[in-house]
């Protein structure tokens, strides 16, 4: 969190500084105010017709950044943090199957979300992440609605399928489910909130007018946080109880290890329901070392929360990261009682601590946008449990080398899942560094490899420089390829580097 600044950083007030408690005050009103009063003149400069929505929207907020700048920081009271209970988090091996004549009725109160407001962008490409193909020229989007729709013809099931998009993805999103019309699938969309960007120097958004597509870097969507206000102002939140639906399992469309588990939707709505409804899951797996940065479960207040490395006060971060200190990191993977959403937006409970994201604009603005994280709601829903899962349920695919371990033979495509190879003599998947320079984007990753290496023995791959791999080539152990500034190294067809370290320049000559 970002403290805010000793003098009044707002539009035509000249404070001299001062440290008294009554200068922070009037500073920080002033800051809402003039805050407010920008958000009003943007709402003029839109039709008559959309204000009261935006009017609400922006309500919304204007309560975030009135949080932000009264909250001292983003640290908690480490010593407030209390041992774990030992029913704080299940061991998903002890979850029992349900029986099959029961499967139906289960999936019946159940609803898949799935957060798609993410552009892929990072990995070179345009429009929304969802349709980047992932595996044999299927997308994050194709593969979940394979899934769903095997749920659903197999238990002669209805599970719905939600989108949550941004105003980034909707458009194209719309287009592309289209296809997916003669499917056993029902697919709804609705669009979470698109806040203004706020200039770090003055604290007031950085939009001109409400025009979004002619200044979309003026605008954001603020974090999977915002699921729940949304959710409900959709309509669909009241639909779906009006059919039934007592939970929804929300996740990242990028994670392939997010499907539905029915040993977890049975502990939740079957014949292993406790007596005591669990109103929020959130799916937990052990940390590694490559994971130190995730966020993690903390008992609080006797209550279990979420805990992100932003919170983490300076000289206590090697103590979060440690593995030993705090064992699971969240998957994302969060199942939520329906009636228990309505119950804390209602009640006006919901409160998830902000996240402060600094960027700068293309024209060097440097900017902060407020976000909130889905999983820090934790705390306001009754009976929270964590459940430790399998790391299968946590494949998610951020950049290129989580590419090369999707789209390897490590796995195998099962009605939309990906199944680990019974080849693989242990269930972790290898660690993978490709350089940034040469294989971030997805088309210029793909045009290095012939084909994907066979990385069924592959513990460790770092590769960087200018590096290319021919057909059939098979990595085992730990593999370092490293092509020097201006070197370059194809490894030839049929290679097999096991152990190895290669670097320098090696050249394959055209016959």
């Amino acid at each position: 969190m970002l403290d805010v600044p000793h003098e009044a950083k707002v539009r035509g007030h000249q404070r001299a500084p001062s440290d008294s408690k009554e200068f922070h005050e009037v500073t920080k009103r002033d800051a809402l105010r003039l805050l407010e009063h920008d958000v009003d003149r943007l709402l003029e400069t839109t039709e008559k017709a959309r204000q009261p929505a935006l009017k609400a929207e922006m309500g919304r907020f204007a309560d975030l950044f009135g949080r932000f700048i009264q909250e001292e920081g983003p640290a908690l009271d480490w010593n407030k943090i209390q041992k774990l209970p030992e029913n704080a988090v299940m061991n998903y091996s002890n979850l029992k199957s349900p029986k099959n004549e029961q499967i139906r009725n289960m999936l019946d109160k159940l609803v898949v979300i799935k957060l798609n407001g993410g552009l892929g962008t990072s990995m070179g490409c345009h429009g929304p992440k969802s349709v980047i193909p992932v595996r044999s020229d299927l997308t994050f989007l194709d593969l979940t609605v394979q899934q769903i729709e095997h749920l659903n013809k197999t238990y002669d099931a209805n599970v719905p399928l939600v989108l949550m998009n941004s105003f980034n993805t909707d458009e194209d999103t719309e287009k592309i489910v289209r296809k997916y019309k003669g499917f056993r699938v029902q697919i709804h969309t609705f669009n979470q909130s698109c806040f203004p960007r706020i200039s770090r120097e003055h604290y007031l958004p950085v939009a001109k007018d409400f025009d979004v597509e002619k200044d979309m870097e003026a605008w954001y969507p603020p974090g999977h946080g915002d699921f729940y206000d949304t959710f409900r102002n959709s309509g669909l939140r009241k639909k779906l109880i009006e059919e039934g639906r007592e939970y929804c399992f929300l996740s990242n469309i990028d994670n392939l290890g997010a499907t539905v588990d029915l040993n977890i939707l049975n502990k939740l709505v079957g014949e292993e329901r406790a007596t005591t409804p669990v109103e929020f899951v959130m799916e937990v797996t052990d940390k590694t070392r490559a994971d130190v940065k995730g966020g993690t479960l903390i008992q609080m207040e006797n209550k279990l929360r979420l805990l992100e490395i932003a919170q983490v006060p300076p000289e206590h971060v090697d103590d979060f990261k440690s593995v030993k200190t705090f064992k699971f990191f969240n998957t994302n993977n969060i199942w939520a009682n329906l009636a228990a959403i309505d119950r804390v937006l209602r009640e006006r409970t919901l409160n998830m601590e902000i996240i402060v994201n600094n960027k700068t604009l293309e024209n060097g603005t440097r900017v902060i946008q407020l976000e909130t994280a889905v999983g820090a709601a934790m705390k306001c829903f009754d009976g929270a449990i964590g459940i430790n899962v399998p790391r299968s349920r946590f494949l998610p695919v951020k950049k290129s080398s989580d590419l090369l371990l999707v789209m390897s033979n490590l796995y195998t495509l099962k009605n939309g899942s990906l199944v680990m190879s019974p080849q693989r003599m242990f269930p972790t998947t290898p660690l993978v560094k490709l350089g940034e320079n040469h294989f971030s984007k997805v088309k210029e990753f793909l045009g290095r490899f012939a084909n994907i290496p066979d990385i069924i023995e592959l513990d460790h791959l770092t590769v960087s420089g200018d590096v290319t791999f021919g057909r059939g080539v098979s990595l085992r152990g730990t593999v370092i390829i490293i092509a020097n500034h201006g070197d370059r190294i194809d490894i030839p067809a049929g290679a097999i580097l096991e152990n190895k370290i290669v670097s320098g320049n090696m050249r394959i000559l055209d016959h």
